[in-house]
């Protein structure tokens, strides 16, 4: 398809894609800052007894709180504290064995400066990350990692675009080290995120989800035909278990059996679920993630399993309960 011209007559696409390239050869320039200075920083990062209190100011503050919040959901303990305001009171969030770490592209920051004496005399480590090492702040700093980029995206020079693309990927290089040091896994992960997707995926058991008690369908073996139907239609499973005395799982009888039994022509009140149920059914044991279960009913295209327990039932899992629990 042919490109529709703009009514200003203006290449934004060409304008576009220059910002990239400027970024992309930005990017290229991170690996040398990848020295010694970056490993000392993740040492003393790693062995910080408290937290990482990230600052910055304007468009660095922007990518501090995205820092902060990456190191929180990665394994390390993190939070943004904004310098105008830590000159007012919030400081005092800030303990002995926090870790400072301040962003500054000209390392001129003069809220950051000022906090700086305060920092020092409350014996805090500051590490300083900006485009200067001879600047105030890398100078204040107990370690400094640079971040330099030949040039902003933005044509006058001016609007932080290139060096905050870059001190976010340093950032992201800082915590995703950290996290592969500490063992980090998906299960650590999803303990911080519990209200996430992944969260749901990895926490939640079958025995979080399934119908228990007299909430699940099930009927004795010697249950009539018809006894069964009415608790298929009272649960609203389109299905029901059959059970020995013991709660042991003898069978199960569907929608689709139903059908089955339709087609023979067989007495509803004098005919035994037993003689038409299906033997078995599908299980899965209560502690399985509630995810691996849904896999179980996808790749056996069907909507139900029984949950069991030394193969006495123990409750029931739809699909339906599945989408509620935002397993799918």
């Amino acid at each position: 398809m042919s490109e529709q011209p703009t009514s200003s007559g203006f290449d934004f696409r060409k304008a576009g894609k220059n910002v990239l390239r400027i970024e992309r050869e930005g990017l290229e320039q991170l690996d040398q800052y990848i020295n010694e200075d970056f490993s000392r920083a993740c040492d003393i990062l790693y062995h910080c007894r408290g937290k990482v209190v990230v600052m910055g100011m304007g468009k660095s503050g922007h990518i501090a709180r995205k820092m902060a919040a990456t190191f929180a959901s990665t394994g390390t303990p993190a939070f943004f504290v904004h310098p105008a305001e830590a000159s007012h009171g919030d400081l005092g969030m800030v303990g002995p064995e926090d870790v400072v770490l301040a962003i500054s592209n000209s390392g001129e920051s003069h809220e950051i400066l000022a906090l700086v004496p305060v920092i020092k005399r409350l014996k805090i480590t500051l590490i300083c990350l900006s485009s200067r090492p001879e600047s105030a702040m890398a100078k204040a700093a107990d370690l400094h990692l640079t971040v330099r980029v030949p040039q902003e995206a933005c044509p006058l020079g001016l609007a932080p675009t290139s060096s905050t693309t870059a001190t976010l990927v340093m950032g992201d290089a800082l915590a995703v080290a950290l996290l592969e040091a500490r063992g980090f896994t998906a299960n650590d992960f999803a303990l911080s995120h519990p209200g996430g997707a992944l969260g749901r995926k990895l926490l939640l058991h079958v025995s979080d989800v399934m119908h228990a008690g007299t909430e699940m369908p099930c009927v004795p073996r010697h249950a009539s035909l018809r006894d069964a139907l009415l608790e298929i239609t009272r649960k609203k499973m389109g299905m029901t278990v059959i059970v020995e005395e013991d709660m042991t799982i003898a069978g199960i009888f569907t929608d689709g059996d139903l059908r089955r039994v339709i087609d023979m022509g067989i007495n509803f009140q004098s005919t035994l679920i037993d003689n038409v149920m299906t033997p078995g059914g599908i299980r899965v044991p209560p502690n399985m993630l509630a995810v691996d279960a849904l896999n179980v009913m996808q790749s056996k295209n069907i909507t139900s399993l029984l949950v069991a327990d030394n193969n006495r039932l123990v409750g029931v899992v739809h699909m339906h309960d599945m989408l509620r629990a935002g397993v799918v």
